[in-house]
């Protein structure tokens, strides 16, 4: 099964969310629409701004615990890098 590792903000060089999952568009759907409470929903992270699709989910799960372990700067850049204007992605799922 594929996976995909994400991350949510509320706005440019905002609070960062980092998730895995096998239904990126299902779970950003999630996300934006407030129906995960934790995190996500307590910060207003709803904006997709970075994902990497991996075809297994193994290795999706690996990289998001690395990600977690970077520190904000190499997040910030990892983001800016691959999205520069920190537009949301999400459009491009529906």
């Amino acid at each position: 099964m594929a996976g995909y590792v994400y991350i949510v903000t509320n706005r440019p060089h905002g609070t960062l969310y980092i998730g895995v999952t096998s239904d990126l568009e299902r779970r950003v759907f999630e996300h934006r629409e407030g129906l995960i409470k934790g995190f996500t929903s307590r910060y207003g992270c709803r904006r997709l701004v970075w994902y990497v699709e991996h075809f297994e989910i193994g290795s999706a799960i690996a990289r998001e615990k690395a990600l977690k372990g970077w520190n904000r700067a190499w997040k910030i850049a990892l983001v800016s890098d691959f999205n520069p204007g920190w537009d949301d992605l999400y459009e491009r799922f529906v």
